[in-house]
């Protein structure tokens, strides 16, 4: 079965792809078509729109499923006369919650992804850089001043991790990769020995680990199932000896690990929003 489904927005579409994407997961055995439609600020925009859902729902046969953050009403109104199903996810919690807060909400657009200060702005921009400058053991001289160090073997999801960490919270995270020669050794690499307290693994199934390696050098021994197998299970063992926490990626979202991780080890996070 095959859902169009629109990410409607007066912005960047951010919000509404987020919310929209944490329900549909809920349903299996349905193909989703997606399609997102950001900065829809005129009524002309509008209109043009309304073209793509109507066409979508002539297609498919079947009302489209759309999910709006949008805040001006006529714009909004034009969208509610097209042929498909709105989910409107302002009009479901701001009046509520200008009930409750006795308060007109202002309407501004852009307001959850906006540089709300340059303090904040400087965070984060601070934090994806610390990220790009540490990344994959590039330089391990500014250990002293991160927040966590994520490690871990090739493509078991450090990176991304890392910079979700940074650009999401503001945390100052660097990686770095157990590569075959220091898992020969069994002990932990000696740039990484004086901040053990800020180390945390990351492991992957060996199936998957050599699924994701045969996308990058297929037929290779970087990606053959054996050695695939043999790094997992050397660095989980050594995780073991050091006491070091641990995450398998296999089957969980960039966001998800992130959470995860602050949760586990109760990192202090400099952005909320």
């Amino acid at each position: 079965m095959k859902r169009s489904v629109f990410f409607l927005s007066d912005h960047t579409g951010i919000t509404a792809e987020i919310l929209g994407h944490s329900l549909l997961t809920q349903f299996e055995g349905i193909e989703f078509k997606q399609t997102n439609i950001p900065f829809l600020d005129s009524k002309s925009k509008a209109l043009k729109a309304v073209e793509q859902i109507n066409w979508a729902a002539e297609q498919d046969a079947v009302k489209p499923l759309l999910f709006s953050t949008l805040l001006d009403n006529e714009i909004r109104e034009i969208i509610k006369n097209s042929e498909g199903q709105l989910f409107d996810f302002f009009e479901a919690f701001i009046d509520p919650l200008e009930e409750v807060l006795n308060t007109r909400s202002t309407h501004a657009i852009g307001r959850s992804h906006g540089i709300k200060g340059y303090d904040t702005y400087k965070t984060r921009i601070d934090a994806i850089n610390y990220a790009l400058k540490n990344d994959d053991g590039a330089s391990t001289r500014n250990y002293h001043v991160a927040d966590i160090i994520l490690i871990g073997v090739s493509r078991s999801g450090k990176t991304p991790t890392c910079l979700y960490l940074a650009l999401q919270y503001g945390i100052l995270a660097a990686n770095y990769p157990l590569t075959e020669e220091d898992l020969g050794d069994a002990k932990l690499p000696a740039p990484l020995r004086p901040y053990r307290n800020r180390l945390f693994g990351l492991t992957i199934d060996a199936e998957r680990l050599h699924q994701i390696r045969s996308e990058r050098r297929k037929n290779s021994l970087y990606s053959s199932q054996e050695q695939c197998k043999h790094e997992v299970n050397t660095v989980e063992e050594l995780y073991q000896r050091e006491n070091i926490t641990f995450l398998n990626t296999s089957s969980v979202s960039i966001e998800e690990i992130a959470t995860t991780i602050i949760n586990l080890t109760g990192l202090k996070r400099r952005l909320y929003g």
